[in-house]
């Protein structure tokens, strides 16, 4: 098979609250004194394309869009054991919403040519959109199914688990399609010291907005305001000299409250 996995470079979710920062008026989030990494729902997308590969045989490209992006983070699926990278970097996808996101993404699979599969994280862990995966399908004419926990190929058809409310259900569909992941399609593999030296041989492609065809903005969605919630507490005691006096205190200021 030949898989396109679609990974994006992020704030680390995992950072501590302190090294994050809003900056007001340019309405973007800033991370000081922690590196990005591979979204994690990117890092499930290409555990299933690696079982998949495992299974089946065949290749894996990984694509990932942004600026400035570091090499030591976008080459972790490769370490992974993906087998090309193409980095589609250019200031053009400052600001990027998940429209042109997946209309970027869509150009440069088809300028790749042959594909049976296209991944994705079932969304990423700073926007939580979740979709990108839905768009590129649009773009591309393709099926898509969501929340994979499972991928196997029978027939030669793509058979899925997804998940749902109340458990999962089992869909088929023809290939080329697209499918998002989700975590339960098991914990993505660590990469492995021959992994990682792998990965450094590796060349990489970087294509620039041009090299697809698509020209800078297009954006759908603009954000009007971010910023860190801030959460306050307040505690009252509830007051009476026996059991019976404090409950019926509580009872009343309850009751002030609206809450009976």
């Amino acid at each position: 098979m030949n898989i396109i996995v679609c990974v994006k470079q992020v704030i680390d979710p995992e950072a501590p609250p302190s090294s994050f920062k809003v900056d007001a008026a340019s309405n973007r989030a800033e991370m000081r004194g922690v590196p990005p990494v591979v979204d994690p729902y990117g890092e499930y997308a290409v555990e299933g394309a690696l079982k998949l590969k495992e299974a089946a045989g065949g290749k894996i490209t990984v694509l990932s869009l942004g600026v400035s992006l570091l090499r030591e983070v976008v080459k972790k699926p490769l370490a992974m054991g993906a087998d090309e990278l193409v980095l589609l970097e250019d200031e053009a996808y400052t600001d990027a919403d998940s429209y042109t996101t997946a209309a970027a993404l869509a150009a440069a699979i088809k300028k790749l040519g042959s594909y049976d599969l296209i991944l994705c994280g079932r969304e990423a862990s700073d926007t939580n959109a979740g979709q990108t995966g839905g768009g590129i399908a649009e773009i591309l004419g393709l099926p898509c199914v969501t929340l994979a926990r499972k991928l196997e190929v029978v027939d030669g058809k793509l058979r899925v688990e997804r998940v749902t409310s109340t458990g999962y259900e089992v869909v088929e569909t023809p290939l080329p399609a697209v499918v998002t992941v989700s975590n339960e399609i098991g914990e993505p593999r660590y990469p492995t010291i021959k992994g990682i030296m792998a990965a450094k041989k590796i060349e990489l492609v970087v294509w620039k907005s041009a090299d697809i065809g698509i020209q800078a903005g297009g954006q759908r969605a603009k954000v009007n305001r971010m910023y860190q919630p801030v959460h306050e507490g307040k505690c009252e005691f509830v007051e009476g000299e026996t059991l019976e006096e404090a409950a019926a205190d509580l009872a009343g200021k309850l009751r002030e409250a609206k809450i009976l």
